[in-house]
């Protein structure tokens, strides 16, 4: 007992249990207290809680190292930006148009007065990022998100060239998207377009911490299941982490509409011209994302590569980085275990 008690893996274990529990319960029962917002005149709406919402919560050989403008001049390189900017544009349309079916149908100017399913549109946003994994996963990695192409730079898994691209691309797409979502809802009146807000009795603060561990989840899943060292991944890696997805909305929709993904909100934001609070979903993901690699890189997971090694990736870019038989651990991002 003595020898195990010296051991770093059984206090890297420790650790694991005691951050993966701080995880668990600020989601589980931040999603079950989210139904009271928004708050009106220091009431809460009076909403009847949704009981299934609460409850189902080696290094590589060596090789020559590629420069940035070696990079910049592969088909293959502009192939993976083409497939994050179509894919965001499949992802924002389908998760966002999911949200925004509540309202129909119109009756004489109005809308019926449904309410929103948190379910259904949670599920839409994580099966949607599940299905385009699988389907450009192999092409490009499959980031749809600022954060996790922030996580897996600072994760030293991408150059900083593949980073700025993937993210000016995801931001295009989710303009574009969100411009054809607004034409098809045109008749709905006050359309919001999927605009994140701090929901009454929420300040800026308080969403801030939802974007943060919202995202921190999602990223440090992301990591988890695409780290090439691990033996132990059963099942779909995409599916484990379109339900880190849905499970990041579970818990943020009530209070801030969940960004957890920067271009996903600003695309709505560029649409409406509304651009109030809207720091907070970018500086809320990047933050997550940043804690995230901390967490796993450093406390759970070393990497026994050298961290100066590691760096080069930024300016060198991927060691065979199309090839999804690589042993390098830091040769590919792929939305699926090994």
């Amino acid at each position: 007992m003595a020898s195990e008690f010296k051991k770093k893996l059984f206090w890297r274990a420790v650790v694991a249990e005691f951050l993966a529990m701080i995880l668990f319960i600020f989601i589980s029962i931040g999603s079950a207290l989210g139904f009271h917002y928004p708050i009106k005149s220091n009431q809460t709406t009076g909403a009847v809680q949704d009981n299934v919402k609460a409850s189902t919560r080696q290094r590589s050989q060596a090789k020559p190292p590629a420069s940035m403008a070696s990079e910049f001049k592969k088909k293959l390189f502009w192939r993976a930006v083409v497939a994050e900017f179509l894919a965001m544009i499949l992802f924002i349309f389908i998760s966002i148009g999911s949200a925004l079916g509540f309202h129909y149908p119109i009756k004489s100017n109005q809308t019926t007065g449904a309410v929103q399913d948190n379910v259904k549109v949670s599920l839409a946003f994580g099966l949607s990022i599940a299905t385009l994994a699988q389907s450009v996963g192999h092409i490009s990695g499959a980031h749809l998100n600022p954060a996790v192409t922030l996580g897996l730079l600072l994760s030293c898994q991408i150059s900083v060239l593949r980073a700025i691209m993937y993210i000016i691309a995801q931001c295009v797409g989710a303009i574009v998207a969100t411009a054809i979502l607004s034409g098809i809802t045109s008749s709905l009146p006050d359309n919001s377009l999927g605009l994140n807000a701090l929901a009454p009795g929420v300040n800026s603060g308080q969403g801030l911490g939802i974007e943060i561990i919202g995202t921190l989840q999602l990223v440090l899943c992301v990591l988890a299941t695409t780290d090439r060292r691990r033996r132990d991944l059963g099942g779909s890696g995409p599916l484990a982490i379109g339900f880190s997805v849905a499970l990041g909305h579970l818990l943020a929709i009530d209070y801030t509409g969940c960004g957890i993904n920067p271009a996903r909100s600003f695309g709505s934001s560029v649409i409406t011209h509304n651009f109030q609070d809207h720091w907070i979903f970018w500086v809320g993901p990047f933050i997550g994302a940043a804690l995230a690699v901390l967490i796993y890189d450093f406390i759970l997971a070393p990497r026994s590569s050298d961290l100066t090694d590691r760096v080069k990736v930024w300016t060198s870019g991927q060691v065979e980085e199309y090839d999804l038989d690589a042993d390098d651990i830091n040769s590919r991002v792929e939305m699926k275990p090994k």
